[in-house]
């Protein structure tokens, strides 16, 4: 990316930290390339190197800026300073028109106060989500709070999140509510054939994931118990875990559940893998916030090992439900959906309240008209404003 842009032409510089942000950013930066006159520089942090990279070789994009910025068991404070200060530095050289960020992470919250220092416009992808917890999840919830208060365009996925802004007072002017663009790239990938790597013993089986800091120690612990306790019940239930890389997560789950018969612990999978799990699951149970969004779209219930979520529209509409960390409570709800063929039917036909698929275009046109571009037209029949039905 050449830090120079001529003067009739626009940059917007979009960051991404981790997997998630690089799925859900990945739609938004090729709907944006499409706009004449606009320049896009994609800035990593390098979060989970292998991990974001795949995520971004998937949907055809590598970085232009990588700034390699993790290091092992770094404190938030020192990851907030080294991912300010690179992408400050950024910033200053590449003089963007806007910067555009997705989500909670440490990543949005450094990016939108650099994009505030240097007073360029900052666009804040999935805003709006609360869960009025300060430290569920945490630091997440006071990530996207405070990303909101300097922000300058939000793009809140539901009228839930926009609901949430305008009760902190933010300019109603400047949010717009588009849809989750996850709900794009989801549809991208799914429809794609895919071999998968991972082939469960039963044809049945539970997808897990496990991995938000208030979820490690004995939160995690009971999750395993819970496992554990449903493997011998059903002959016919199976458990794929994806286990994250972190080593607080990897070396409970694997002394709590390796070894155990039908209990799959396998390597973090690239997103089409992923994507092709939830969709050949029974059942999934995890902590993810993306997760909630993207399984209802492919008709899965979900059990939340949560307490509280900032996605509250799949557990409104039924597809969703929280269960927490409590061994008993995990066993009985699973219990529940593996042995109720009508209460699962009704958890898997609830029409998906995150979006319809065009989110990264509305957000696309939406920065254009900002920068005073003109846009390529929305599909025929596609408002700026979703709308669930």
């Amino acid at each position: 990316m050449q830090a120079d842009v001529r003067d009739d032409r626009k940059l917007v510089v979009c960051v991404v930290g981790t997997r998630p942000e690089a799925v859900k950013m990945a739609p938004i930066i090729n709907a944006l390339r499409q706009i004449p006159k606009l320049d896009v520089c994609l800035v990593t942090t390098g979060q989970h190197r292998g991990l974001l990279d795949q995520a971004l070789a998937d949907f055809g994009l590598k970085s232009d800026e990588d700034l390699d910025l993790m290091r092992p068991d770094q404190s938030l404070a020192d990851s907030t300073a080294r991912i300010l200060s690179a992408v400050s530095h950024v910033l200053g050289r590449l003089t963007p028109s806007i910067v555009l960020a997705q989500g909670d992470t440490t990543t949005v919250l450094a990016t939108a106060l650099a994009a505030y220092y240097h007073q360029v416009p900052f666009g804040h992808v999935e805003a709006g989500l609360r869960t009025g917890q300060p430290y569920r999840p945490f630091p997440e919830e006071k990530n996207r709070a405070l990303a909101s208060h300097v922000a300058t365009l939000h793009f809140a996925p539901t009228d839930q999140a926009r609901d949430n802004l305008l009760r902190e007072a933010i300019a109603p002017e400047s949010v717009f509510v588009t849809g989750n663009s996850v709900i794009d790239a989801l549809q991208t990938i799914a429809a794609q054939p895919i071999v998968p790597d991972v082939v469960p013993p039963t044809s049945r089986f539970l997808l897990v994931t496990a991995h938000r800091r208030e979820s490690q120690g004995d939160p995690l612990h009971h999750i395993c118990d819970a496992i554990a306790e449903l493997i011998p019940r059903h002959p016919d239930l199976s458990v794929v875990f994806p286990v994250h890389p972190n080593p607080r997560v990897s070396a409970t789950v694997r002394a709590r559940l390796g070894g155990i018969e039908r209990v799959m612990l396998v390597p973090p999978q690239s997103y089409p893998q992923f994507v092709n799990l939830m969709k050949r699951s029974y059942l999934i149970l995890t902590d993810s916030g993306g997760v909630q969004e993207e399984a209802p779209a492919l008709g899965k219930p979900v059990l939340v090992l949560r307490d509280e979520t900032e996605r509250p529209e799949a557990v409104q509409a039924g597809a969703v439900q929280l269960v927490g960390t409590s061994s008993d409570a995990i066993v009985s709800a699973v219990e529940s959906l593996w042995n109720d063929t009508a209460l699962y039917h009704r958890f898997s036909t609830v029409v998906n309240p995150y979006g319809d698929g065009h989110a990264a275009q509305r957000i696309a046109a939406i920065v254009a008209r900002h920068l005073g571009l003109s846009s390529n037209p929305l599909p025929s029949g596609v408002e700026l404003a979703w709308r669930a039905n």
